[in-house]
């Protein structure tokens, strides 16, 4: 039917004119619980409040309790840098693909002798071709961390907030609590865990650069990149990786 009369022509052109509108992805962010507590976890609480802060700003979240998965030690076999794939036949790379889905993590681990819970060290060992590839680039995280004594929550954020650089991944934040402040410490920690899920999910969105922390991956890309290429014989994935990227 014609319309013409209707609408003057380039008002016609508008009208039936097809948008395509982009679709839009929308943003995902995983929380890694590495508390072997349970539901009692108040690492677990943490967890959930960073979840629950950047959901309300419109991210899809994910909680995984690690304790409950079955994943095995690195046993440095070195067949991960040759091949991309691991031997061990576990839960891993159910955990593996989700992080490397994700946009956002949110890592939670107590204080266990000055370190994180054994379950949390046995993910990131099997980690090796993720650091070596700098697989991580691109991705926000934080951190939130219990302790019992006052003031070790720090140690433990610091070490996750520094593995997450080492892997690529902007660091947002953290938050720690000491059990033996009590009650209203926790409570305040639950506040802070909740506003940090927020400027996580802001990171994302608005692709915040960390120019400091851009300078530590710039120069971990160059040592990485130096280390495969000496064992490009031995390790062909990782070689063939960085070689697609034109070494970027």
């Amino acid at each position: 039917m014609k319309t013409g009369k209707y609408l003057p022509d380039a008002l016609e052109r508008e009208y039936f004119q097809i948008q395509i509108i982009p679709e839009v992805k929308q943003m995902k962010i995983l929380g890694i619980n590495a508390s072997p507590k349970g539901s009692k976890s108040q690492t677990l609480k943490l967890v959930k409040a960073v979840l629950s802060g950047a959901k309300s700003k419109g991210a899809e979240v994910e909680l995984v309790d690690l304790c409950k998965l079955k994943i095995e030690y690195c046993n440095a076999c070195g067949v991960c840098y040759k091949k991309g794939t691991c031997v061990k036949k576990d839960d891993f790379q159910v955990i593996y693909q989700k992080i490397l889905a994700a946009d956002g993590l949110v890592l939670g681990s107590p204080n266990y002798f000055k370190s994180v819970t054994a379950q949390m060290k046995t993910m990131i060992d099997r980690m090796a071709d993720a650091i070596h590839c700098q697989l991580l680039i691109g991705k926000y995280s934080v951190s939130v961390t219990t302790a019992g004594a006052l003031d070790q929550d720090r140690l433990v954020a610091e070490y996750l907030n520094e593995i997450m650089l080492n892997f690529g991944s902007y660091v947002t934040g953290s938050v720690g609590v000491s059990i033996r402040s009590g009650p209203k410490a926790l409570e305040k920690a639950n506040e802070k865990a909740s506003t940090l899920g927020e400027a996580l999910a802001d990171d994302i969105k608005e692709g915040k650069v960390y120019k400091k922390q851009r300078k530590v991956f710039k120069k971990n890309r160059k040592y990485f990149q130096d280390l495969v290429k000496m064992h490009k014989d031995e390790w062909p994935h990782e070689y063939k990786y960085w070689k697609e990227t034109d070494w970027s």
